[in-house]
């Protein structure tokens, strides 16, 4: 997941994502929590949370989260980051800064992006579970590790949520 920014745009996580947290072996946040509320929360609900700070993140977070983080999941090595600048040679820039990675999650856009940069890099973007922004939905993804192979990438539509 990425921008979640609680409690500015929704009150709580969607209780379809935090019912995921459960099954989850790892959770990824690519920043923009907001408060240190949803970090807490996520701290204690997951197995193993991967995290960074956003730009909309203050202090508090910023001390307790760094802006790039990394995992070796079952031989696939995961970079996690909120920022890549703009859509356009995305893919190759991200390559270029992240030549030792498969995977690189980012966030910032509110924009689920799912490709893959010509040297094999695959970036995943969630979207956003409480701020779809222009978005037809607010997302989040899932997706399965497995002898060294990343599968099952899905991209999740959340209900949309009641009007306050």
């Amino acid at each position: 997941m990425s921008d979640t920014h609680l409690p500015k745009r929704a009150r709580e996580l969607p209780a379809p994502l935090l019912a995921e947290l459960a099954q989850a072996d790892v959770v990824f946040h690519a920043g923009d929590w907001v408060d240190t509320a949803t970090l807490d929360l996520l701290e204690a609900r997951c197995r193993r949370l991967v995290g960074v700070y956003g730009n909309n993140d203050g202090p508090d977070l910023r001390a307790r989260l760094p802006e790039v983080a990394y995992a070796d999941l079952g031989g696939v090595r995961f970079g996690v980051i909120h920022e890549t600048g703009p859509r356009q040679g995305r893919e190759q820039r991200c390559a270029a800064r992240f030549p030792d990675l498969d995977v690189l999650v980012f966030g910032h856009s509110h924009i689920p992006w799912d490709t893959t940069a010509p040297t094999g890099l695959r970036l995943l973007n969630p979207g956003s579970p409480t701020d779809r922004r222009a978005q037809p939905h607010c997302t989040y993804m899932t997706a399965t590790v497995a002898e060294g192979l990343l599968s099952d990438v899905e991209l999740h539509r959340l209900p949309p949520r009641p009007r306050r």
